[in-house]
């Protein structure tokens, strides 16, 4: 598989360390868990990020899957060069032109998954443990993990790997329960004033006719 004339452009392990640890200090930078059930929910962020950059910069476990499984019949002429990674590429075409949108998309998905994270962020801080339902509050119950979520299909259009499709339904599961937990404390805390900010607002994506 790696022999003449077949570049094998993974196995640079130092990128993996470096893009996993700036990707989860700036995750954590606005959502630091606490509590054990919050570190549950990370060690799943983390699982993700670790699988994904593994993919991208270390082994690419994917295509050696998909060129066992398809063998010849493989779109890619040389399936290890790091532009083959693409995986949209490599199967729909389009060459530079499709990198060039899917990583517009993608780094648009994630700048707008940190903005809206730290959007939440500011507002809870500067709350002070009161409720906070202004602002990005205002349209969703749960800005910060709706901001993870976009920072995770960002990922996953930019580099779509076999394990990260199959970890993200548990992604969104896990902060699912996590928001639930979180919403029941809210209840008890706030009681009627929560339940009736609950019933207007949506639970991570906002209402496309507003507030």
């Amino acid at each position: 598989m790696h022999g003449e004339g077949i570049s094998y452009a993974y196995g640079f392990w130092s990128l993996v360390v470096v893009n996993v640890l700036l990707f989860l200090f700036f995750i954590m930078s606005f959502i630091f868990p606490v509590k054990k059930r919050e570190w549950r929910s990370m060690g799943v962020t983390w699982a993700f990020i670790i699988a994904l950059f593994t993919e991208m910069y270390g082994f690419p476990l994917t295509i050696y899957i998909l060129t066992a499984v398809l063998g010849a019949r493989y779109p890619a002429l040389n399936p290890f060069a790091h532009a083959s990674g693409h995986l949209w590429v490599t199967f729909l075409g389009g060459g530079a032109a499709m990198l060039a949108v899917i990583h517009i998309v993608s780094n648009g998905l994630m700048v707008a998954g940190f903005l809206m994270m730290s959007a939440g962020w500011s507002k809870v801080h500067g709350a002070k443990g009161a409720l906070v339902t202004e602002g990005i509050y205002g349209y969703m119950r749960h800005p910060q993990y709706s901001g993870l979520f976009l920072i995770m299909v960002g990922l996953l259009i930019q580099w779509p790997t076999i394990i990260t499709i199959l970890m993200w339904p548990a992604l969104i599961f896990a902060y699912y329960r996590l928001s639930m937990k979180e919403e029941a404390e809210m209840e008890r805390e706030f009681g009627e004033a929560y339940r009736r900010y609950r019933e207007k607002t949506p639970m991570f994506i906002p209402r496309i006719t507003g507030r």
